[in-house]
């Protein structure tokens, strides 16, 4: 049966950040509370299973022309800047801490979504 869950898990990972909504969210939180993974070793799996998940996203994304290189140029710099920042902080903090801080922005989030309005196009 945890095969299944994991299958589950991995499957709609991979829909949801292909889309661009987050897959993570699903795998972390499949992993820290059915899997019993630390929030740390689930993050870093997070970021192992997104990388190919990533490349082909990013070829069908490529293929339909969806991609301004110019924006995506400038997110992908200061990401790697984030990266090196975030995983060097993820060193001090603890894993329980972790876990909260996720929790809380996916609840952030979540509410933001829930009451965000659109605003009225001119």
């Amino acid at each position: 049966m945890n095969w299944l869950w994991s299958a589950l898990a991995g499957t709609a990972s991979g829909i949801l950040g292909a889309m661009g909504m987050g897959g993570g969210g699903i795998l972390i939180i499949y992993l820290t509370l059915l899997a019993g993974v630390e929030q740390s070793a689930a993050q870093g799996i997070n970021l192992l299973f997104f990388i190919p998940s990533a490349v082909v996203a990013l070829i069908v994304y490529w293929k339909k022309k969806l991609i301004d290189w110019k924006t995506a140029s400038i997110c992908s710099a200061l990401g790697v800047v984030g990266a090196l920042a975030g995983s060097w902080l993820c060193g001090f903090i603890d894993s329980s801490i972790l876990g909260k801080l996720f929790g809380g922005l996916l609840l952030i989030m979540g509410i933001k979504q829930l009451f965000y309005k659109k605003p009225p196009s001119d």
